[in-house]
């Protein structure tokens, strides 16, 4: 056996034991209820809070630091630790999401804002691009709008890829269909939309491919960001709204939001339209701070010229 296929081989038995591990995980976490699944995470998020060596603490406040400026040093670090929390009670609630029957997940909806909104897009015939940024409890959002309207969303298959099977029918199983990023699955969106259904999209994560975004103020700071949104809504006049299930406090539920994007994301001038982008989901965000994805390197890819962040 060559060294590339012994390299191979242990990569692919290294990503088999890793992804036996963590659905072992989530399905133990799939056994205990949300209210004690959010209190391990407050324990495991204030534990990380102590430690600011880890990569997940240092990212989190690189973003507070650049994204709050106004704020105090004190405020600052109040907003960092109640952020590792809610990102704790991310990953904590995945096994419920993910493994529980669908309807005792949508069961944690204890109240839907402004879903009249989306339904009043949908009437117009054009189709409606639904936008969830990595708000709350973002697999929530998406099993909600997959339940109660005809859904076509990207997906971006996990590093894992032994997660991939129970990942993608976890997410399919309110009746949604989710597509690849690519040329294939944009194509798909745009079928939705020519046929008046719904293309869902994550618009907060850092595009991948070649003239896939360009950069736009995100809280005042130059975030490279994908132009698809804009394009999707411009050629096909489809109605773009925000959606985000907000995560009540000591684990009562969910709290759906929808509301409309502003109207400049179908701008023919681009740089204008993801401005809009960012804006909208700059105002979703500002309505709970602590649930944003902080911990994810937004940042990561900089203007010509900028030093790295992280």
């Amino acid at each position: 056996m060559s060294s590339q296929a012994r390299s191979e081989s242990v990569n692919i038995l290294k990503n088999s034991t890793k992804s036996k591990g963590l659905k072992g995980l989530l399905h133990l976490l799939a056994l205990l209820p949300l209210r004690t699944l959010h209190s391990i995470a407050t324990l495991l998020g204030r534990l990380a809070a102590h430690y600011p060596q880890l990569s997940i603490t240092q990212v989190t406040r690189i973003n507070i630091q650049l994204c709050f400026p106004q704020l105090s040093n004190e405020a600052q670090e109040i907003l960092v630790k109640q952020n590792l929390i809610e990102t704790g009670k991310t990953f904590s609630e995945l096994g419920a999401l993910w493994l529980w029957p669908k309807d005792r997940v949508l069961g944690l909806v204890r109240q839907v804002s402004g879903e009249a909104c989306l339904q009043q897009a949908l009437q117009r015939g054009k189709g409606v691009v639904l936008l969830t940024p990595h708000l709350g409890a973002w697999e929530m959002a998406g099993l909600y709008a997959s339940k109660h309207y005809p859904l076509t969303a990207l997906y971006r298959p996990p590093k894992l890829s032994g997660l991939h099977d129970l990942i993608h029918s976890a997410r399919e199983r309110a009746g949604g269909r989710f597509v690849p990023t690519d040329k294939t699955g944009v194509r798909a969106l745009y079928r939705a939309l020519h046929q008046g259904q719904i293309a869902g999209i994550l618009p907060d994560q850092v595009p991948n491919e070649a003239g896939s975004g360009i950069f736009a103020p995100f809280f005042g700071v130059p975030a490279y960001t994908m132009v698809l949104v804009s394009r999707l809504a411009r050629k096909t006049g489809a109605s773009v709204i925000l959606t985000y299930a907000e995560r009540l406090p000591e684990g009562q539920g969910f709290h759906i939001h929808f509301l409309p994007a502003p109207l400049d994301i179908a701008a023919d001038n681009l740089e204008i339209a993801v401005r809009a982008l960012n804006q909208g989901i700059e105002h979703c965000v500002q309505n709970c701070p602590t649930q944003y994805q902080w911990s994810y390197k937004r940042f990561k890819r900089r203007p010509e010229g900028e030093e790295a962040v992280y």
